[in-house]
């Protein structure tokens, strides 16, 4: 079998890489190694992916649709497009930047699949597009109308640009919103990341409110896990939650990072900022009953391992 992975020097498709072929799979990773942040740390991720003769890098823009529709040709069994421009308030600062790459990109490599007569193709989507949604938890049945950022709202668009591509080409189609993904390779720019680099070396970090948020930190092998059964079950069109299901405030997470760590943070408190969500908290109901995911990942042992990670 044969995949393709957009964003494969990212943080979720490096391991996501490696998880396929580990599995058996050959593997055409698709990243242009953009400056979001250092593409060195790209790099650095997919290095152990670079020495296994069944993977093949491709360097190019996902917009690109001579590249893309290059790619597709080489009997692909289906494609995992996790590449993307990320970040809720970078979007706010550059929304016609985030839609193209987002949306058209999205719909260059669909353009891909269909000339390709690829089957299977899996979205990244993100718990964003529930934007502040009274209800708890989040189901992929309650409505996603009403998104608060740029990238909220591109994201949902991309799930809608997938749905008429299946109506339209009958390609198998699985959306996957993913909630708040931490472990070893996170971002450097996400709260996990940041707030560890900080906490280590004794300088403050910035919350944003008063640490009452709350969000359902998804470790990355329970992510991992969550879409590899969504490539083997992707049919039809679907939509599924992938989180950890259990949400914790912004200030649990501070303490276990401090425990983790054995320091104590120095915390600055700072204003709300525009496109942040009071909460997110998973429904993943549906995913356990059709992909067999079961997240069971302790935001504690989850937050060990990362601090491991990071101190190496």
């Amino acid at each position: 079998m044969k995949a393709i992975v957009t964003g494969a020097a990212g943080f979720i498709g490096s391991h996501l890489c490696e998880r396929l072929l580990k599995d058996g799979w050959s593997v055409v990773g698709v990243d242009n190694f953009d400056n979001f942040y250092d593409p060195q740390v790209k790099r650095d991720n997919i290095k152990d992916c670079l020495r296994n003769k069944q993977f093949k890098l491709v360097e190019a823009d996902i917009r690109d649709s001579a590249a893309m529709d290059k790619v597709a040709n080489e009997g692909i069994d289906v494609i995992v497009h996790l590449a993307a421009r990320a970040g809720v308030r970078p979007s706010i600062a550059q929304p016609a930047l985030y839609a193209d790459v987002n949306i058209n990109g999205t719909v260059t490599l669909l353009e891909a699949a269909k000339k390709n007569n690829i089957k299977k193709f899996v979205f990244a989507s993100s718990s964003s597009v529930y934007g502040n949604n009274k209800k708890v938890p989040f189901s992929e049945d309650d409505n996603v109308d009403f998104p608060i950022s740029p990238y909220a709202a591109t994201k949902k668009a991309g799930e809608l640009v997938c749905h008429t591509y299946h109506h339209l080409t009958g390609i198998a189609m699985t959306c996957l919103r993913f909630f708040t993904v931490y472990g070893p390779r996170q971002r450097p720019d996400l709260a996990i990341h940041k707030f560890t680099r900080l906490i280590e070396d004794g300088k403050p970090i910035s919350v944003y409110g008063d640490g009452s948020m709350m969000r359902d930190f998804t470790y990355i092998d329970d992510i991992i896990d969550g879409t590899v059964g969504a490539i083997d079950k992707c049919a039809g069109y679907n939509i599924y939650n992938l989180g950890e299901s259990r949400p914790v405030t912004v200030n649990t997470l501070i303490g276990e990072i401090e425990k983790a760590l054995g320091k104590k943070a120095v915390i600055e408190r700072l204003p709300l900022q525009p496109g942040d969500v009071e909460r997110t908290y998973a429904d993943v109901t549906k995913a356990r009953r059709d992909l067999g995911y079961n997240p069971n990942t302790e935001i504690s042992d989850g937050l060990k391992r990362f601090v491991e990670w990071f101190r190496r």
